[in-house]
């Protein structure tokens, strides 16, 4: 005897295969959040970390900028001290300049020699005053030639004038100061007189 089966099975096959699709959908979709899930809270750690480690360094930053500005301006400071101090020196080196000026000129005028005006301007000396005749003069210059202080001199006007009844040469001359040896001849007074202390 033949059977025949009246059951609607298409239907039953088709609605079967919906429901795994459905099914399958589901569980994709429920992996895919997971993923999704995952992902996004591994991301979500990394940036926070990444933010902590901003704030650090943006801390840090701040903290090196402070101290670049303290040892900027202890720079700025010890640079003036070092001004100050180079100036000091200096002042200390050449505070008997004119001691030694005056003493040196005293020394290298021959007789009938008179100065009228001594001007100073850095090294350069500017000797203005009257001579009793121009060899007066040459033996000034070649005196102060000679001169350990003294350098360089270089005549600049001579000319015959009448003061009273008498006639002199009136002359202009330069000459430079050695600063170096009026340094050294410090160094020479102050050793003279720590002997003398120790001898006494």
């Amino acid at each position: 005897m033949i059977r025949i089966n009246l059951l609607p099975h298409r239907e039953e096959k088709r609605a079967a295969r919906r429901q795994q699709f459905f099914a399958l959908l589901g569980a994709v979709v429920l992996l895919a959040g997971l993923i999704w899930f995952m992902g996004y809270g591994v991301i979500s750690g990394y940036i926070s970390t990444q933010d902590e480690k901003n704030r650090f360094l943006v801390t840090e930053i701040a903290a090196l900028d402070k101290d670049i500005e303290a040892i900027k301006n202890l720079k700025e400071q010890t640079d003036a001290l070092l001004s100050r101090k180079r100036v000091i020196e200096s002042l200390q080196a050449n505070r008997a300049e004119t001691v030694h000026l005056f003493n040196e000129l005293v020394h290298q005028l021959p007789e009938g020699t008179y100065l009228k005006s001594i001007k100073q301007k850095g090294d350069k000396i500017t000797l203005i005053g009257y001579a009793q005749s121009n060899s007066r003069v040459s033996s000034m210059m070649r005196n102060l030639e000679a001169s350990p202080l003294l350098e360089r001199p270089n005549l600049v006007e001579i000319q015959s004038v009448t003061l009273g009844s008498r006639r002199l040469s009136q002359f202009n001359l330069n000459v430079f100061f050695t600063r170096q040896q009026a340094a050294a001849e410090d160094g020479k007074v102050s050793d003279k007189k720590v002997k003398k202390g120790k001898k006494s």
